[in-house]
This record gives C-alpha cells, structure tokens and sequence, in this order.
C-alpha cells in the first residue's frame, strides 16, 4: 500500500513539474499556436491539392498517348 501511495504522489509531483515547465517555456499563446497549426494545414492541404492536380494531368496526357492510334 505504501509503495503505491509513494507512486501516486510521484505521479502527481511530475505532473505538476511538467506542467509547470510547459507554461514556461511555451513560446507562444494557445492561440497563436492553434491559427499557426491552422495556417500550416491550410497550406498543407494547398500544396497537397496542386500536387495532385499536377499528377492527374500528367497521367492524362499519358493515358492520351497510350489511346491514340499508332501509324
């Protein structure tokens, strides 16, 4: 019983540090954060587009030469 007690308040003490450290050296407010992740996924999902807009003409084109009549 007392070695699980100890557990649990090492447990909550590191949790505590751990909070702790993460408010402090956080470089940015919650929100900062969330319209930056936001942003980058935006971004990401842009880029993702184009990529596959990029493709899809690309094998198009192949599946129109692969089509056409050979002389």
């Amino acid at each position: 019983m007392r070695r699980a007690f100890s557990f649990f308040i090492g447990m909550l003490i590191g949790g505590i540090i751990g909070a702790t450290g993460a408010l402090l050296f956080t470089p940015s407010s919650g929100k900062d954060l969330r319209v930056k992740v936001n942003d980058r996924a935006q971004g990401l999902a842009t880029d993702i587009r184009h990529a596959a807009n990029t493709k899809r003409i690309e094998l198009q084109e192949r599946l129109e030469t692969l089509r056409a009549p050979r002389e």
